[in-house]
């Protein structure tokens, strides 16, 4: 019987916008449970339904536009770290990877114990974010 070939996997070179992107998917992902799960606890519905926004008082438009915005532009990101050139992406992703990650940071003490947990993968992602973006590869001079 024939032994199967024993060679090392080849490694895909994942381009650096590709993998800010997926990064920038999997923090949204995380947001979208993380919204989800809140509809569980005990007393959710009735407080949203009465309008209270918990630590942030009571809903109005200009409040909930301003966390539509909040929260639209990671999802944004997910294109724009795939569309932007390598410059301007990379110092795009840095800032607003730290500011999220700010955020997160910010809001974790305060949560259940499920959004502390999706917070502190949040943040790792976010980080990684930072990260990824400072170590962009240069160009290969000839």
């Amino acid at each position: 019987m024939r032994s199967p070939i024993k060679s090392p996997l080849r490694r895909w070179d994942i381009p650096q916008g590709v993998k800010l992107s997926g990064l920038w998917a999997a923090v949204m992902f995380c947001y979208a449970y993380g919204d989800l799960l809140v509809l569980w606890l005990p007393g959710s519905m009735e407080r949203m339904s009465k309008g209270d926004f918990g630590p942030l008082g009571t809903a109005t438009p200009g409040m909930l536009a301003a966390i539509a915005v909040c929260m639209a532009v990671p999802s944004v990101m997910v294109a724009l770290s795939l569309l932007m050139p390598p410059g301007p992406c990379r110092i795009l992703n840095v800032l607003l990877g730290l500011v999220y990650t700010g955020i997160m940071a910010a809001t974790i003490p305060a949560g259940p114990l499920f959004y502390k947990v999706l917070g502190v993968i949040e943040v790792a992602i976010t980080l990684s974010i930072v990260w990824l973006a400072i170590r962009w590869p240069r160009e290969r001079k000839a």
